[in-house]
Formats: C-alpha cells, structure tokens, sequence
C-alpha cells in the first residue's frame, strides 16, 4: 500500500534539511510542497534545494513552471497525486520521470511531501475538490469593475452557501466565486469537497519559538544576499519586467525596491525579516489548525533521531 509523509512547517523552520537527511536514510524522493519552487529561475529567494543537494536525493515538482506560466492549485495537486501513485498525469507522462520500479512506489520507502505551502499539503492530505478553472482576465476585469459590495451581493444571489463562508470584504475569494460560477455555470460550493486519500499518512510539523524562528529568518535572509539574491532578482527583472507577479513576493519585493533605489540595502533585509516574521505567523495559524500534524521542536539536538523513530514506526504498523 502506498504511504506518505508529510513535513510541513513555517518557513526557515528547517523542513528541507529534515526531509534530505530523512530521504537518504529512507532512499525516498521528496515531492516539493512549495509554490514558488515549482517556478524555474527563483532560486535563491525562494530557499529552492541547491543543485548539489538534488543530487543526493530525487527532488520533484520543482523547476516545473516559467515564470510566466501561473500554477494552480489543482494543476500542483493533479502532478503530486500522479507521482505519489506512479501513475500518468492527463497530458500522459509522470512529472520527473518516476517509473512504477521508483522508491517512490515503495510502501517501505514512503515519499515525503515537504514544504510550507498549506493549500499545497491539503489539495494532497485531504484530497481536495478543486475546480479546474483557469483564470480569466477578460472576466476578471470586467467583474472588478463593479466594486466588491456589488460583487458579493451578486454572489450571494447566485451561490448563498459560498457567500456564507466568504467574509464581504474578502475580494479574492468573492471574484474566484463568481469566475468559477459564470466559466462553468455551477456555483463553487457544488464543485467544492474533499476526498481524502485512503493511504496512511504521517504529518510531522517543525516549529519554534518566536525569538528562536527570528533568528533563523534574520540568518537565512544574510544567506541569500551573501548567496547572490541580489543578482538574481535583478537578472530576473532585467528578462521579466520588473512587474512580473512573482517578482511582488516575500524577499523579491523587498530587493526590487533597492534595485529601484527606493531603499538602502540594509532597510531591504530587514523589511525582509519582518514580512518573512508575518508570513510565518500565518503559515504557524494555518498548521495548527490539523490535528493530524505531529509537533516537533527544531531546535532540539535530537530532532531527527526522534523523527526517526517516528517514521519507522508509522512505516512498520501502518
């Protein structure tokens, strides 16, 4: 029977380098749980496993997407379900050639699902009903127009049990609802429900105090200057615009406003740390609320022998 475990977490929490060790011990692959990892060329700020380290141990849904291209939800949980099953996505293939002899079929060599992204984990954990609806700008623009109070009242007419679980002021979710709505002509709420996996699971979590987590972010954040992030972002901007979505993101932003010469270098990295701080706030909110996810403390020396012992476990009785 196939097996998955899962190591999620707030960013700089050290997931990846839990998930390397425990791949080599395991002869697993990792499936990346990250939405900005799949995007080639956002490398650096986006804490992407470096080449050497995909060396050691297959990485997938990684490197996957342009820049240009946008990844849904449903195409990420479409290509992760393929891999965890051996089995051919709807274009045919298998995202990096995973063969029905891979490790990752393996029920004693489990593949581990890592990253922050909770929307990623769950369309994964919880076997998410995702509508498979691209965006529409044309729609997008044209809905917009009319102003989120109109917009939630037309989605109250339209699909009240959606608009019962969007607050009003809610702009994304309103305009997704009501795209969904006029592309397919079902409301969201029928289209929408999870159909959770009938393999095991393990959801291990990584987490820290607050002052502890501070300093992984302020350290990681030096890194990736020292690293070249710099260059990056501005080689990025250069072949991209510097108005390409992804470049609006955690870490990005901050550097692109330098490159503008709108702040100093040193007032970049640190408005780094402190929306990097926020996101991980969120990204701690969203994880508690899965009672599923078993704790552990990354700044416990013993970490991985307790994980360790964890995973043999869930790999012998399940």
């Amino acid at each position: 029977m196939t097996k998955l475990i899962v190591i999620c977490g707030a960013t700089a929490t050290g997931k990846s380098g839990l998930a390397l060790d425990l791949a080599m011990r395991l002869g697993s692959g990792i499936l990346s749980a990250d939405s900005r990892q799949v995007y080639r060329e956002f490398d650096i700020g986006t804490a992407k496993p470096t080449k050497a380290e995909q060396k050691l141990v297959p990485h997938y849904l990684i490197d996957i997407c342009n820049p240009t291209d946008t990844m849904t939800v449903a195409d990420y949980q479409e290509q992760a379900q393929a891999l965890i099953a051996c089995a051919p996505t709807e274009q045919g293939e298998v995202r990096g050639e995973i063969t029905s002899s891979s490790s990752l079929a393996s029920p004693t060599s489990p593949p581990l699902l890592v990253g922050g992204t909770g929307l990623y984990i769950r369309s994964i954990t919880q076997g998410m009903k995702i509508p498979r609806v691209a965006p529409h700008k044309e729609l997008r623009s044209q809905l917009e127009s009319l102003g989120q109070r109109q917009l939630y009242a037309m989605l109250q007419q339209i699909d009240p049990i959606a608009a019962q679980k969007i607050h009003p002021h809610d702009a994304v979710r309103t305009l997704r609802a009501l795209e969904v709505f006029y592309i397919t002509g079902c409301p969201i709420s029928e289209q929408q429900g999870e159909n959770p996996p009938n393999y095991p699971i393990l959801q291990i979590g990584l987490d820290c105090d607050s002052t502890h987590l501070t300093h992984r972010i302020s350290q990681r954040t030096k890194k990736m200057i020292l690293d070249g992030l710099v260059v990056e972002v501005e080689s990025l901007c250069q072949k991209y615009g510097p108005d390409l979505p992804l470049l609006n993101t955690l870490g990005y932003q901050e550097i692109k406003q330098y490159l503008a010469g709108d702040i100093s270098l040193d007032k970049a990295k640190e408005l780094t740390v402190v929306h990097t701080r926020q996101f991980a706030k969120r990204q701690r909110t969203w994880f508690r609320a899965y009672p599923q996810i078993e704790w552990f403390d990354t700044e416990n020396p013993h970490l991985l022998e307790e994980v360790w012992h964890k995973v043999q476990k869930f790999i012998n009785d399940s």
